[in-house]
């Protein structure tokens, strides 16, 4: 089991930096790499993880919605609240019904058993649409308009809706169940208690995860049950996978809604944990993903395709490019999004992926005529839908969106910062360092050390690489030496390198040395568009080091 571990995120892991690098999404790799060490080629992933992987999954799934849910932005949600209501009930049920009159047609199922084909078919991925509408917020791409908050939202109501239809209609199908007994001797069928389902998931669901928002406010903010992040998240995750299990147990609320509205309430009720628990989640999808989707990988059953490749790719195609296409315009019909905007929702929210590889194969299980090709044409939209949607998202966002100023409050915003340390070869240099490895240890950041080289000292230049080898020896960091006026020269390479601050200091060792640094400080803190912390002498901790000065354009 251990092994096999090891072989998932390793070998997951380095092939989908390959994709990476190949321009393809990662995931692209991760589903190839299942396929290879999954039972249908080399058989090398143990059987006890592969009858684990919906609990595995369902993990993973986990950690998605709560990355979504700590993503949403309320105002923005307000703004197009009537859209992200329609796009989780229209494109879904145009799609399922579309793909049930397609499969009559050409497969000769009954309508039934269509609907619970367009059931799994027309489901949405989180795995896939939750990380690329997070990544656009992170760039500004139709924030403006909340078009990512819209169709994240739209996302997790149409999965809620659809696995309940499908729910029923494999009761139906497999025990003939067609009616609903109430207190009081009412009768009422599957399809006249639906409408009442979906609200009750819906508000249920909702509430749970205000009500599980507010508990983990409570215990990590307010009575500091937690003394660091790593705690918060362990706690977080914990609650959040509570709830997606006693969904299943009681399922009279939807647990992933539940997950994704207790992100959203903890942003509400404290921004700075939601912030915290957002980085950190972050971090967990980097583990998630590749077990999500080796074992998704591994899950597809290839022997079975080969009979319903064509017809398969065409119920695709029909289900997509005409209902699905049909529900976004509804969807959209009397809002603000120009026809760019509307296009966009063909590669934005079409990935298939998480939902068919956890019920794709229970009809099969579950003795339902067709089961097979109905496995099989959902292991077909995994394989073409997911990466295809994995890439567009990115490709065509810049073409077809609006780019907006992006929220540092509601999206991890991922970047390499780098700081620079201007230094000369008196004993200043020490203080500058350490205050510069001080701050890089803070963000995790990358240090340029710069020096301006004045005279010809190679002694001295010696001493200062190796007090920087030494101060700096756990930060990532380039020792740059230049010839020039030193202010300009600090400039210039702090532009090149993009660096987020400058650190320098301020006073030399000698008299006219005071007046010389202390002339340049100044010099660079008129001509710099950058931050700059400007250092002075003091002794600190058996160090000679300093105060700042900051200032910012």
């Amino acid at each position: 089991m251990l092994e096999s571990i090891i072989w998932i995120l390793l070998i997951g892991f380095f092939v989908g930096q390959i994709a990476f690098r190949l321009k393809a999404p990662p995931l692209v790799g991760m589903v190839l790499v299942g396929i290879l060490l999954g039972p249908q080629i080399s058989n090398t992933i143990d059987s006890s993880i592969l009858q684990a992987a919906d609990s595995l999954r369902t993990i993973a799934v986990m950690v998605i919605l709560m990355k979504a849910g700590l993503g949403l932005d309320r105002e923005k949600l307000a703004q197009q609240g009537s859209v992200a209501i329609r796009l989780g009930f229209l494109p879904a049920t145009c799609e399922t019904f579309v793909i049930a009159l397609a499969a009559m047609w050409l497969l000769e199922f009954d309508f039934a058993t269509g609907l619970l084909l367009g059931c799994i078919i027309g489901a949405e991925s989180p795995a896939v649409i939750v990380p690329g509408m997070l990544r656009l917020k992170s760039l500004g791409w139709g924030v403006a308009k909340g078009i990512p908050d819209a169709i994240l939202t739209g996302s997790a109501l149409s999965d809620v809706l659809l696995l309940l239809i499908f729910s029923l209609l494999l009761a139906f199908l497999s025990q003939g169940t067609t009616t609903v007994t109430l207190p009081g001797g009412i009768t009422l069928s599957a399809l006249q208690l639906l409408p009442f389902q979906v609200i009750l998931q819906i508000i249920l669901g909702v509430i749970a995860g205000l009500l599980t928002a507010r508990i983990l406010v409570l215990l990590l903010v307010q009575q500091n049950w937690t003394q660091n992040t790593t705690q918060d998240t362990l706690v977080a995750a914990s609650f959040a996978l509570l709830l997606v299990v006693l969904a299943e147990k009681f399922p009279i609320f939807s647990g992933y809604l539940a997950v994704m509205a207790t992100g959203f309430f903890i942003i509400e009720f404290d921004a700075p944990l939601a912030r915290r628990l957002r980085n950190s989640f972050d971090t967990l999808w980097v583990v998630a993903q590749i077990i999500l989707f080796v074992l998704l990988g591994a899950s597809i059953p290839l022997q079975v395709l080969e009979n319903v490749l064509l017809v398969g790719l065409l119920i695709l195609a029909v289900g997509t490019l005409v209902g699905r296409m049909f529900g976004w315009y509804l969807s959209t019909l009397g809002s603000n999004w120009n026809w760019q905007e509307r296009l966009f929702l063909l590669p934005g929210n079409s990935a298939k992926a998480t939902v068919q590889a956890a019920i794709g194969a229970i009809p099969l299980a579950a003795g339902i005529e067709g089961g097979e090709t109905i496995l099989a044409i959902a292991a077909l939209s995994i394989l073409v839908t997911a990466p295809l949607g994995a890439w567009a998202i990115p490709t065509f966002a810049p073409k077809l969106l609006r780019k907006g100023e992006v929220d540092p409050t509601k999206v991890a915003i991922a970047r390499r910062i780098v700081l620079l340390a201007a230094v000369d070869t008196s004993p200043l240099a020490v203080d500058v360092l350490l205050k510069v490895a001080e701050l890089a240890r803070r963000c995790d950041g990358e240090v340029v050390v710069l020096h301006v080289i004045q005279s010809e000292d190679g002694e001295s230049i010696a001493q200062l690489r190796q007090q920087t080898k030494q101060l700096l020896a756990d930060i990532r960091y380039r020792f740059v030496t230049v010839a020039g006026v030193v202010s300009e020269e600090i400039v210039s390479v702090a532009q090149e390198y993009g660096v987020a601050e400058i650190v320098m200091g301020k006073r030399g060792h000698r008299l006219w040395e005071n007046v010389l640094v202390g002339s340049v400080s100044q010099a660079v803190l008129e001509k710099s568009l950058i931050p700059v912390v400007v250092v002075e002498k003091k002794i600190y901790s058996g160090f000679q080091s300093g105060d700042k000065h900051q200032r910012s354009p």
